[in-house]
């Protein structure tokens, strides 16, 4: 790899070889869950796994280019193809055994529910006094 010059002018990001892309995520909750978009346009459905181990979702797949266009003809190349990982620690403990997955025009839904958990109560201990 060659040192290029910093220029203001220049996009250093233009410069680098990438053969991963990494997707756009956005994760936010709702009254029961936690949901999970993931951009993934171009990517078939069946080409992606979704796993939960311990409220850590992670995503992963690869993203085949079609193109038969040989490298040298771009002015510009900012669509990546290869693989794809993403790991995210969630908001909230979920049942992963519940969660729903759903792909429409590109876009991963992964809504999973929140675990439910017991009520806090209060509850008064009384302290022995073994001195008297």
């Amino acid at each position: 790899m060659s040192l290029i010059p910093w220029s203001p002018l220049l996009d250093t990001f233009d410069n680098l070889e990438r053969s991963n892309f990494i997707p756009a995520i956005d994760v936010y909750e709702e009254k029961d869950n936690v949901v999970v978009e993931a951009t993934l346009a171009g990517i078939k459905p069946e080409e992606v796994d979704i796993n939960v181990h311990e409220d850590v979702l992670t995503i992963e797949g690869n993203k085949q280019s079609s193109s038969e266009v040989d490298e040298k003809n771009y002015y510009r190349k900012e669509v990546r193809s290869g693989s794809f990982h993403r790991s995210i620690m969630l908001p909230a403990s979920v049942q992963a055994d519940k969660a729903k997955a759903n792909f429409d025009n590109g876009m991963l839904k992964v809504v999973l529910p929140k675990e439910k958990r017991a009520k806090s109560k209060s509850v008064r201990i009384n302290i022995k006094n073994n001195g008297k």
